[in-house]
């Protein structure tokens, strides 16, 4: 064999490699020289960690850098677009703000930033017991139940005025305790449509309001009737009407004669034997007794035969 054909032809494998591995190289590189050639995108993001509530300022934003190439819906570019603006869910520094997270312009600072459109926020007394011992707080769901009486009937009524009912805060809470610790307070107020506040108002004015609380996955509504006093004692079905009684149970008549028996002198022998003689007493002298006189009555009240 030759030994310069060996050659050449090691040398021209060897060259045809070092050719493969540089054009290898600059593809995998390609990508990275134009990443980096991108110039990042900024958004504006909390300085330090936000919770809800608090109203956005020059001093808790900043613009944080973002790669561009994973851009965030409904973010902002300046912190003049939204200064002023409530905070709706606490937010962790760095974090991107976006719209959703905002209240609407205009709609002010506090709870009422926390009122979407078309909803209303009614607040209805509460204490240790109405309030489920403490357990009701920001972002609870419960039913509304009322007790009164209404003016066809005397019987207490309790019925269920609203369900799936959102608390938006519990006193002066607007998010719940960190630790899940209960608090009682005495106002609890819920976000509700029109209608359901009207319904809200009118059944505190009736009666006495009592929450129930539920959970919040559980969206079903129940569509029972009130529960009236008799239901409850079981005096009346479940389908009568409201203030509807049971008749009263009578007595089976007994078939029997009611007698009367008038004593104006001697005892009845049957008589003495059990009254007279039992005290002690001497039964009278034939010149001292007077006949008695029966009376007898049918049952119906009429007199005997």
């Amino acid at each position: 064999m030759n030994p310069k054909r060996i050659t050449s032809s090691l040398a021209l494998a060897l060259l045809v490699s070092v050719l493969c591995t540089w054009l290898v190289s600059r593809k995998m590189q390609a990508p990275a020289v134009v990443a980096r050639a991108l110039p990042d995108a900024r958004y504006v993001a909390p300085s330090r960690q936000l919770q809800a509530g608090e109203v956005l300022r020059s001093e808790n934003m900043e613009l944080v850098a973002w790669p561009v190439s994973h851009p965030v819906d409904g973010a902002f570019a300046t912190t003049a677009e939204i200064a002023g603006r409530v905070v709706l869910f606490p937010l962790s520094k760095g974090q991107p703000i976006v719209d959703r997270d905002l209240s609407a312009i205009g709609s002010g600072i506090g709870l009422a930033g926390k009122i979407p459109d078309g909803m209303r926020a009614i607040a209805l007394r509460s204490d240790e017991v109405v309030g489920v011992a403490g357990f009701l707080v920001p972002g609870s769901h419960l039913d509304v139940l009322v007790t009164y009486r209404s003016g066809t009937s005397p019987e207490p009524v309790t019925a269920t005025v609203l369900q799936d009912a959102v608390v938006i805060a519990a006193g002066h809470q607007m998010e719940p305790d960190p630790e899940g610790k209960p608090s009682a307070v005495t106002v609890v107020t819920l976000l509700l449509t029109p209608e359901e506040s009207e319904r809200a108002v009118l059944a505190s004015a009736q009666g006495s309001i009592h929450f129930v609380l539920r959970n919040g996955g559980d969206t079903s509504r129940t569509h029972d009737g009130p529960m009236q006093l008799s239901r409850l004692s079981g005096e009346a079905g479940p389908g009568a009407e409201p203030g509807a009684r049971m008749a009263p149970r009578h007595a089976a008549s007994v078939n029997r004669e009611n007698r009367i028996e008038v004593v104006l002198g001697e005892w009845p022998q049957s008589d003495w034997q059990q009254h007279g003689k039992r005290q002690g007493e001497s039964k009278p002298s034939a010149e001292q007794a007077v006949p008695a006189v029966e009376l007898a009555a049918r049952p119906d009240g009429g007199p005997r035969p």
